[in-house]
């Protein structure tokens, strides 16, 4: 599936993807990058249990099989943001395109920034900041606080402060603007998008109780549960 909407995008020159071609997308590399991802978690615990249990010839074994799961998430996140800096983001002229694709762009960098060490976090952890924030900006002046983009956007960045940047005051924040604003404006939400809307921010408010309980409960890492992406994410 990634490889025909592969095909599909670049032919975005000519005109812009259809909502429909733009989920399709978006679905087809959650699904390939969502199992590695999850794949990367349950390694790295055991490679860490094992370390602890001083099991050298266990560990190198492990080592070696995470290797392989990053060289996967590194290509096909690489692909994916070749992608997007060549054609879609280019080629959207809507405000909705615009902040669909710069936030896909800060989902895959962030992506990176999950496994990478050293510089190489420091520069996927920078480059997921650019993406949200020029998203951020599109959102906040032209999209509804209850439309599902605007919110996912939120619930995403939010996630990329406390998870990446270990910042749960900003994290916090954000998700409870992006939650209360969209609160207030409740009623005005169209039936079409209302299921939408109303899953992403059950899922601010789940984190919200998460991170703020982390807060006031410093410790317990080992029972620590994972903030919670857009759906499909695979968090």
């Amino acid at each position: 599936m990634v490889e025909y909407m592969e095909k599909v995008a670049k032919t975005v020159d000519v005109e812009e993807l259809t909502v429909e071609e733009r989920n399709l997308l978006s679905v087809a590399y959650k699904n390939v990058i969502g199992a590695r991802r999850a794949s990367w978690r349950i390694v790295s615990s055991i490679e860490q249990k094992e370390e602890s249990r001083k099991n050298e010839e266990h560990v190198n074994l492990i080592k070696e099989y995470r290797g392989k799961i990053e060289a996967e998430l590194s290509n096909i996140c690489d692909g994916i943001l070749k992608l997007l800096d060549s054609h879609l983001v280019p080629s959207s002229t809507a405000a909705e395109s615009k902040v669909f694709y710069l936030k896909m762009k800060g989902d895959y960098h962030r992506y990176l920034a999950e496994f990478k060490t050293g510089a190489e976090r420091k520069e996927s952890a920078e480059s997921t900041m650019v993406a949200y924030k020029a998203a951020q900006d599109i959102a906040l002046a032209e999209l509804a606080p209850t439309h599902p983009i605007r919110l996912g956007l939120a619930l995403n960045f939010s996630v990329f402060y406390y998870e990446i940047l270990n910042s749960p005051d900003k994290a916090c924040n954000l998700a409870k603007q992006a939650f209360d604003e969209a609160i207030s404006e409740l009623d005005t939400l169209g039936e079409e998008s209302y299921k939408d809307s109303t899953l992403i921010m059950q899922l601010l408010r789940d984190n919200l109780t998460l991170w703020t309980s982390d807060l006031t409960e410093e410790g317990a890492e080992d029972g620590k549960e994972a903030s919670k992406g857009e759906p499909g994410e695979g968090q």
